[in-house]
C-alpha cells in the first residue's frame, strides 16, 4: 500500500517554485481529488473503492496537519498557532464528520465543496503550506520526513442514524457552511 500511494503521488508533476512540504502535500490533495472525482464520476452510483481509499487518504491527510504540521509550527512560533489553525480544525471537523454516514451524492457535493476553499488556505506561495515550511527553516527535512511517516488512520464503518446526520450539520454551521450542503 506504502508504495502505491507513493507511486501515485510521484506521478503528478511538481509545479517550480513549491517547497517540499508544500509540493507533498499539495500533491496528496490531487491525489485525493483524483479519488474523489473517480467514486462519483458514474451517475447514480458512488465507486465505493475509490470512496473508502478516499475517506481513508483524508483522515490520514487531515491527521498529519492537526498531529504533525499545526503542532510543529505552533512549536516554532513559541506557542502561538498560526491564525488559520482555529479555521483549519474547523474545516477538518467538518469533512471528518461528513465521513461518518454512508457515502450519498449529496456528501460528496458538501465534501467538494469544503475542500475546495479548505485547499485555496492551505496551497500557493502564500498558503498555510508555504508559511509552516518556512517557519520551519532548517527542521524543514525532518518535518516533511514525519509527514511522510505519519501512520494510516483507522477508518470506523458508516454509522447512518439522525443523530448523525444532525451533528454533521451542526459541524458544518460551526465551520461557517451551510447546512443545505446535505440537501439533495
Amino acid at each position: 500500500m506504502k508504495g502505491e500511494v507513493e507511486h501515485r503521488q510521484s506521478s503528478f508533476e511538481p509545479q517550480a517554485g513549491r517547497g517540499t512540504i508544500s509540493r507533498f502535500l499539495e500533491d496528496d490533495h490531487r491525489r485525493l481529488d483524483a479519488l474523489l472525482k473517480r467514486a462519483s464520476a458514474q451517475p447514480g452510483s458512488i465507486d465505493r473503492a475509490a470512496y473508502d481509499e478516499f475517506r481513508r487518504g483524508l483522515l490520514k491527510h487531515i491527521s498529519m496537519e492537526e498531529k504533525i504540521l499545526l503542532p510543529a509550527t505552533q512549536r516554532v512560533r513559541g506557542g502561538e498557532p498560526l491564525e488559520l489553525a482555529a479555521k483549519l480544525r474547523l474545516d477538518h471537523g467538518a469533512l471528518a464528520a461528513l465521513l461518518v454516514p454512508t457515502p450519498t451524492f449529496a456528501i460528496i457535493r458538501a465534501i467538494r465543496s469544503i475542500i475546495e476553499a479548505h485547499n485555496r488556505l492551505e496551497e500557493g506561495p502564500e498558503g498555510v503550506y508555504a508559511m509552516c515550511e518556512e517557519l520551519a527553516g532548517p527542521e524543514a527535512e525532518a518535518l516533511l520526513a514525519q509527514l511522510k511517516a505519519a501512520p494510516e488512520v483507522p477508518a470506523a464503518a458508516h454509522v447512518d442514524s439522525p443523530k448523525v446526520i444532525a451533528a454533521t450539520r451542526r459541524a458544518l454551521a460551526r465551520a461557517g457552511y451551510s447546512e443545505s450542503l446535505l440537501d439533495d
